[in-house]
């Protein structure tokens, strides 16, 4: 049996985390972080804007049904599961912890992974790169409007300025990037991998000092092993109920093998590279942390629970590919990147 993938991008938060635990940014320092973590976002969208090909984006449009039932699941099912789990609180998880929880049932698919599982399982890696781009697009604008509906914070409730800052800080980045793109992108695609480290430092940045605050304000004291661990549970659950909704959705709709693949890969998982952002900006204070812990966790459960899967569905394939005597098909066999756009 293969091995489980431990993410490494995980392992990196991780270290960024015990890092804000024993040196949160204090003093005249914190403002100095913030300021950076808050620009390190508007870079973030941007480049996001900058890497989407719009062209293929409306090309991908003729596939509306298999994206429109993944996007039903992203951003309808996952919302629905995430409220019933509010029958879990104060039993099993506290009123921060289920914030976060229902936090991250309303953020966009990933991109990167839901586009490499499909492709190991002998999907449909067309539609999941369309699927895929479209929640992430959709999430910039839908994401920040179910949580102002959905989710409270100590105030009372989300404030338009919380979203008009997702506009501001996201949004607008994002369509300067999109404007520019066809100036920039021959540039993005020569530096490819300088700007993935950029990605990922970026978001640690916003990590370490989401945490780093939360440290100093005294807020980890709230939460307990026991406590974690029963996260942990709640969303192995989670994730395992939308995995059988998208199969048996998928199955009822009449989709192919490698459409229902494409379909349970994309509307599996969420994002982590647009939720901790999106958390930062909706969420200022040192509250932030707990907001995406949930979220740290889910990314890594997912990755996990999916390779399982995209590595059966790839041995089924196969099988079925010598018993009919077809040629090998070229596909990706690669464990997806650690930070999922």
């Amino acid at each position: 049996m293969r091995r489980l993938p431990v993410d490494p991008f995980i392992a990196m938060l991780l270290c960024t985390v015990a890092v804000a635990v024993l040196l949160p940014a204090r003093g005249t320092a914190a403002p100095v972080v913030s300021g950076a973590a808050v620009g390190a976002v508007g870079l973030l969208f941007f480049l996001y804007g900058a890497r989407l090909s719009t062209r293929e984006a409306v090309q991908g449009m003729r596939q509306w049904r298999l994206h429109g039932t993944v996007l039903a699941v992203t951003f309808g099912l996952f919302p629905l599961l995430g409220l019933a789990c509010r029958l879990l609180v104060p039993d099993l998880l506290t009123p921060q912890l289920y914030q976060g929880l229902l936090f991250l049932t309303l953020l966009p698919s990933t991109v990167q992974s839901s586009i490499a599982f499909t492709s190991i399982a002998r999907g449909n890696t067309a539609a999941a790169v369309c699927s895929a781009t479209f929640s992430s697009l959709f999430g910039i604008v839908v994401t920040p409007l179910l949580a102002a509906a959905l989710l409270s914070t100590q105030g009372g409730g989300i404030s338009a300025g919380a979203v008009l800052g997702i506009v501001e800080q996201l949004l607008l980045p994002f369509l300067a990037g999109q404007l520019l793109r066809r100036w920039i992108a021959p540039w993005i695609a020569r530096h490819r991998t300088v700007l993935g480290l950029v990605d990922r430092g970026s978001i640690l940045l916003v990590v370490y000092s989401a945490f780093g605050a939360g440290v100093v304000a005294g807020v980890w004291g709230q939460l307990s092993l026991p406590r974690l661990a029963m996260l942990l549970l709640v969303e192995a659950g989670l994730l395992a109920a939308v995995l059988a909704a998208t199969l048996v959705l998928s199955r009822r709709l009449g989709f192919s093998r490698a459409d229902r693949i494409a379909i349970v890969f994309c509307g599996s998982k969420k994002s982590l590279a647009s939720g901790v952002p999106m958390a930062s900006v909706l969420f200022p204070g040192p509250a932030v942390g707990l907001m995406v812990l949930p979220l740290m966790l889910f990314h890594q459960i997912q990755l996990m629970v999916c390779a399982v899967l995209a590595r059966r569905w790839a041995a089924e394939a196969e099988s079925t590919r010598l018993v009919a005597g077809s040629p090998q098909p070229a596909a990706a066999r690669r464990t997806p990147d650690a930070v999922d756009h």
